[in-house]
């Protein structure tokens, strides 16, 4: 199945219009209608969002072989059942340096979720907590913090 016909499934799943969809993304229904016709695709920093809202993964909507909607990898290789054991949990993420991320770097986060190529994390910035979504394959590496540190 392709990430068109992926998008208006799930969407009408949620019993979501285009026009809902759309305001939820903070695009136009055109954009939407499109995605859905597959005259254009969403930008990466929407698949994210686009997934949280119709309640799919990253990689159902991005990977042809990835059939049902609630399928998730938890079980597939170690370094995802090791992402999904990490969730909730106090690190310090080490990036490549094509991807050094400085606001991250030596920071205390928590990772919240994890989907696929795509991991979610908390952080404290100055006095307000933050959230990134971050690339998975841009990860060095992760040092777990003790709690009370």
């Amino acid at each position: 199945m392709t990430i068109g016909r992926k998008i208006a499934s799930a969407r009408k799943e949620r019993n979501l219009t285009q026009e809902q969809l759309a305001d939820m993304m903070n695009v136009t229904r055109q954009s939407v209608s499109r995605w859905e016709s597959e005259q254009s695709y969403p930008e990466m920093d929407k698949i994210g969002i686009l997934a949280e809202i119709l309640g799919v993964s990253c990689d159902y909507l991005l990977k042809e072989e990835t059939e049902s909607a609630g399928t998730k990898p938890e079980g597939r290789n170690p370094v995802t059942r090791l992402l999904y054991g990490a969730k909730g949990k106090k690190v310090k993420l080490k990036f490549y340096a094509d991807f050094l991320d400085m606001e991250l770097l030596d920071t205390v986060c928590v990772i919240t979720d994890f989907d696929g190529q795509w991991m979610s994390v908390e952080y404290k910035k100055g006095k307000n907590t933050e959230q990134k979504l971050i690339l998975v394959s841009s990860i060095l590496s992760i040092q777990y913090i003790k709690e009370g540190k």
